[in-house]
């Protein structure tokens, strides 16, 4: 196939976030432009906090067509847009944004690559038992796209940060709304910790612990609390396995980490930027 040129028609789309140089995004993007011939290059930008403002100032003055966040930003970025989808309203974070005729509105694909990803590993957890730790922007699409697919009971544990009161105020809305009951804690009681496990189908990690380049961390302390019938999950994909799923496939447990989350997540803010589908298969093939 013809390498795809660069013209003064070509449309910006990138992540923000820190770190970013490790993501695979630019890849899975760049050969889907390609693929069906579209003219958009995909960047990364290394973006914290204290210059989100003015990043997303400048993005907006250059009428970028969008881009996706990832952490620390998820929440914030919320700050600045003009608009939410209802799923990004509901669960207060954005990992997606499109400029619709210079409105900026977020959008949040998490949830939906995560539940996609957990069928795609070929495991069924709806109407069954998850213990999620995290109360952060992924953690939080993932309990609310959970919830709504169907999935019975949901433990949430969080350290009790700047996210916890929002965590409390979304674990009510669940159980108003959904099917599922849900029930937050402070991470830190490992008696609490253990019992949730126990009585879990699934283990989510949806936090950055353990992810490069701090491999050596683990949310789990005591490899006992996991046991072989257990699904054990990370939405970290860098390393591809992380200190967590080390320990839990050494406890004989099934294990999954978070490329194929990022694939579908990716594919769906794919499609919300050029109402197009991501041509999946092959970008699994390429990358995955």
């Amino acid at each position: 196939m013809e390498e795809k040129k660069i013209t003064g028609h070509t449309r910006l789309l990138g992540l923000l976030g820190s770190p970013v140089a490790h993501s695979i995004s630019p890849l899975m993007h760049n050969e889907s432009f390609k693929m069906l011939d579209l003219d958009y290059v995909y960047l990364c930008f290394d973006v914290g906090e204290d210059n989100l403002e003015t990043v997303f100032n400048g993005l907006k003055l250059m009428n970028v067509k969008g881009f996706n966040c990832t952490m620390p930003l998820k929440n914030k970025i919320v700050e600045y847009l003009d608009e939410l989808s209802p799923a990004a309203s509901m669960i207060g974070a954005v990992n997606t944004v499109v400029n619709e005729n210079g409105k900026f509105i977020g959008h949040n694909t998490d949830g939906v690559g995560y539940m996609r990803s957990v069928k795609d590993a070929g495991y069924d957890i709806i109407g069954k038992n998850m213990t999620l730790l995290g109360a952060g922007g992924a953690a939080s699409s993932i309990f609310v796209q959970a919830a709504l697919d169907g999935v019975k009971n949901i433990n949430v544990f969080s350290i009790r940060d700047r996210y916890f009161e929002r965590a409390e105020n979304m674990v009510k809305m669940v159980n108003e709304n959904t099917d599922c009951h849900a029930t937050l804690f402070e991470l830190g009681d490992d008696k609490v910790l253990a019992e949730s496990i126990a009585a879990s189908d699934i283990l989510t990690n949806a936090t950055s612990v353990g992810m490069a380049p701090n491999i050596d961390n683990c949310i789990i302390s005591n490899p006992d609390m996991l046991r072989p019938e257990l699904i054990v999950s990370d939405v970290i994909y860098n390393p591809a396995e992380t200190k967590l799923l080390r320990m839990a496939k050494e406890k004989g447990c099934s294990t999954f980490n978070g490329m194929y989350m990022l694939l579908y997540q990716g594919a769906k803010a794919f499609e919300i930027w050029t109402g197009k589908e991501m041509p999946v298969e092959h970008i699994k093939k390429m990358f995955f």
